[in-house]
């Protein structure tokens, strides 16, 4: 028996600001890519890793309380389900920077000597591109359809099923992302390297996921498909989460920086010195200070984490910061290293990701129960 429930739908005038921003975000990548290709493409790629960790750290999310056996999060469980849905559009995003961006990357031009030469080969790169890709969305629609199949049959075995799915998935996910980190973003610097890189891009990516999932979360109790089911304990629960992962995130952006600082290592500090110097700086500070100084004081106190407005606009701060970090993280290598590149291109994509998330995202959302079964 199939479960009734009232479908999702946001009002007129929402749904056509998401439609306008992604146009907006197209229309200004068509133009970046005949006046500024550099700079259309270096926003590809941010935008494009941006989205894929939303729809990655949103799947880890889902895997972790499968694997841990929690409960807690059952409730809110579809908004996290629908954030995935962006992955495949970030995975052409990923796909076409590779396959046109190729000035992005200086070893496709200069082949670095050695190891790393076989490694950075383009066939090897775009190969492995593929295949990650191929398997993150598999994993991904597996966990996402049993969890669906659930509403319609009460069967305990896919709960099992979807805890194997969910160990699987992590496993794969851990043996793969540094790799991809390495190949899509940290080979813009093919001559600077870090062993902790794709930690760093891991606790980006799933503090980036638990913000927009606060974010949804508190807009859909607002509208109706989850008033009466979100509580102040989730928020809570959220919120602590939110929090840890902040500060583990700066945790590792310290060890990072603090290792190479100390070694003074010139084919390892040159990383930092580019995003120290000119007005790269500020934006190198303030990217501590919006992803974890700030959150850090304000989500001290336990009702800061139970108040809705004040987790909503922390949880945007850190959503900014997400943006911030892997603008930090690619323009200064792809586009140049002396002084900060930001304009019409740069603003009308960042703008125009969102607007793409929210489309798919309310696609996705009103294709099931608001509320699993």
């Amino acid at each position: 028996m199939t479960p009734q429930y009232e479908a999702f739908k946001p009002s007129a005038r929402i749904s056509a600001v998401f439609k306008w921003l992604a146009i907006i975000g197209a229309a200004t990548f068509g133009l970046g890519l005949l006046i500024a290709p550099q700079r259309a493409l270096s926003s590809l790629l941010l935008v494009s890793m941006g989205l894929l960790g939303m729809g990655l750290g949103a799947a880890l999310f889902i895997a972790f309380q499968y694997v841990c056996g929690a409960h807690w999060a059952v409730a809110i469980r579809r908004v996290p389900e629908a954030m995935c849905a962006i992955l495949p559009w970030a995975a052409l995003g990923i796909l076409f920077t590779l396959l046109v961006g190729k000035s992005l990357y200086p070893w496709t031009t200069n082949p670095p000597d050695g190891m790393k030469g076989v490694i950075l080969s383009y066939p090897a790169v775009l190969t492995r591109a593929v295949v990650f890709l191929a398997i993150w969305l598999l994993l991904v629609r597996a966990i996402v359809r049993t969890s669906r199949l659930q509403d319609t049959a009460a069967d305990p075995s896919l709960s099992v099923s979807n805890t194997r799915w969910s160990a699987l998935f992590i496993v794969v996910f851990a043996m793969t992302f540094w790799m991809a980190c390495f190949d899509w973003v940290m080979s813009l610097e093919p001559e600077w390297y870090s062993t902790m890189y794709g930690v760093y891009h891991f606790a980006g990516l799933f503090l980036g996921a638990l913000a927009a999932m606060i974010v949804l979360s508190v807009w859909l109790e607002k509208t109706g498909p989850l008033r009466g089911v979100l509580t102040q304990e989730h928020l809570h629960d959220m919120g602590k989460m939110l929090f840890g992962f902040s500060v583990f995130w700066m945790y590792i952006w310290f060890s990072e920086y603090m290792l190479i600082w100390y070694a003074d290592f010139p084919e390892e500090t040159g990383h930092f010195v580019r995003r120290h110097t000119g007005g790269w700086g500020p934006l190198f500070v303030a990217n501590m200070v919006v992803t974890w100084l700030l959150p850090f004081f304000i989500l001290l106190p336990k009702s800061a984490k139970r108040n809705p407005s004040t987790l909503v606009k922390v949880a945007c701060m850190i959503l900014f910061g997400r943006w911030l970090d892997l603008y930090l993280l690619i323009y200064p290598a792809s586009v140049g290293h002396e002084s900060v590149t930001f304009g019409v291109f740069e603003l009308g994509m960042a703008i125009g990701a969102p607007g793409l998330f929210m489309l798919v995202f309310v696609r996705s959302f009103r294709s099931s129960a608001p509320v699993p079964v």
